[in-house]
């Protein structure tokens, strides 16, 4: 806990937005203050009559919060004032440091603009305020489709590619034309030893993988979500289990492939976190729950100076317990979920982590949907709202998550082998790497 809090201490809040300084100093008029203006049941930005206006009084209110850090009045209107002056290329002065103050600043800049180019400039201000809080770039204004987009991405949805398009076939082929297609790509491409030869060829296993499988095909063309736990025997004793994302359905995915495989010659398994960007961290209670344990203390949210811990909601199950030998694989770009996975993996001695920290990315972001719409436009703020720590306390962010081995360290493979002491381990994870 005092780690944590003298962590806090040294995050001072700075202003990162640039100003752009004019020769005259805009004044502002003295905003008078209504005491029966509080925030309480009924905000602030409820009362004001102006929509510009109340989009971001109610952006400032959301803010200050939901924000992970603690922020004072003083600190948040400044922020919104350099938004103001970046926006409009004047130079205002707050009447008060606090939301009425923004509220004035917010009129005075607004007046005499017509409504498309209010919209634009409230928007650009609040975007600003929010790329402007620590960590610097993490928060921003998104429109529901923007929102949407997040969201099909944490749910591994690509629009932008189609996989039946890899093996050169019209979506909706048939299982039976997707082994033939596959079987005809892997003939041209098994003896070219060329990056490129050999980069087409693991885009058309991985569309094998996906439409090869009569469910994973199913889902894919419903929904167009692409699994999230891909997994491969890779030596006589050993699977490789990779998951690249976090989303809403890795759990019950995981779940369904650990049960699938039923050798039981398989007693390690290698689980590459490497280039995982996170997701659902919701999930993480029940996905930690088959290697920690069922009720188990997993991970801490940090929020405002205050702790929140969360348990497993779910406990070992028999798939699992096979694997007497777990090796974690974790890089600079495992991040966010990816990232307490790990921590939580180093606090309970599950595996050997072995790569290189963790990008750092130790936040907890949502999405908060505002009231207030901008004409017939819709807004959420994506927001930093908690931030994770690693087992000592110290925060994710800004750190990452150690390794126990480093690949980068010339004796590494000696180093594995005071764990576990077995060459052809070393080999089989030679060839994942």
């Amino acid at each position: 806990m005092k780690t944590v809090i003298r962590h806090k201490k040294k995050l001072i809040f700075t202003i990162g937005i640039s100003v752009v300084v004019i020769t005259s100093l805009f004044l502002i008029p003295q905003f008078s203050k209504d005491p029966s203006l509080k925030l309480g049941e009924e905000a602030l930005f409820r009362t004001l009559e102006d929509p510009h206006t109340a989009f971001v009084i109610e952006a400032y209110e959301m803010i200050q919060k939901n924000y992970w850090n603690t922020i004072t009045d003083e600190q948040l209107s400044e922020l919104f004032r350099l938004a103001f002056n970046r926006a409009v290329e004047t130079t205002f002065t707050l009447p008060s440091p606090d939301e009425y103050g923004v509220i004035a600043i917010t009129e005075t800049a607004l007046q005499d603009m017509s409504l498309d180019k209010k919209k634009e400039v409230v928007g650009l201000v609040v975007h600003l305020v929010l790329q402007n809080t620590e960590p610097f770039g993490r928060s921003a204004l998104y429109t529901i489709e923007e929102e949407v987009k997040l969201r099909e991405t944490v749910a591994n949805i690509n629009r932008d590619k189609n996989i039946y398009d890899t093996l050169e076939l019209p979506k909706g082929a048939t299982l039976a034309q997707v082994e033939e297609a596959y079987e005809e790509k892997k003939e041209e491409l098994i003896n070219d030893s060329s990056p490129e030869a050999q980069e087409k060829l693991k885009e058309i296993e991985y569309a094998k993988t996906v439409l090869g499988n009569e469910q994973k095909k199913e889902v894919y063309d419903i929904t167009g979500q692409e699994p999230t736990v891909l997994t491969e025997k890779v030596a006589p004793n050993t699977l490789y289990m990779k998951i690249p994302v976090l989303s809403p359905q890795t759990f019950n995915e995981f779940l369904e492939v650990s049960e699938s495989i039923t050798d039981e010659k398989l007693t390690t398994l290698i689980l590459d976190l490497r280039g995982n960007i996170g997701g659902a961290i919701d999930t993480l209670q029940w996905f930690l729950g088959p290697f920690i344990g069922p009720n188990q203390y997993a991970y801490d949210f940090f929020k405002q100076g205050e702790l929140t811990p969360y348990k497993t909601q779910f406990g070992f199950i028999p798939s699992l317990v096979k694997y007497k030998r777990v090796l974690v694989l974790i890089d600079k770009n495992s991040q966010s979920s990816a990232e307490v996975m790990a921590a939580t993996f180093t606090r309970y001695n599950v595996g050997v982590l072995i790569g290189e920290p963790t990008k750092g990315w130790g936040t907890v972001e949502n999405t908060f949907p505002l009231e207030t719409k901008l004409g017939s436009t819709a807004y959420s703020l994506f927001l930093v709202h908690s931030i994770t720590l690693r087992p000592d306390g110290e925060p994710i962010e800004g750190r990452g998550v150690d390794p126990m081995i480093y690949l980068s360290d010339e004796d590494w493979e000696e180093k594995l082998n005071t764990y576990f002491n077995d060459p052809s381990l070393i080999k089989t994870l030679t060839s994942v790497l």
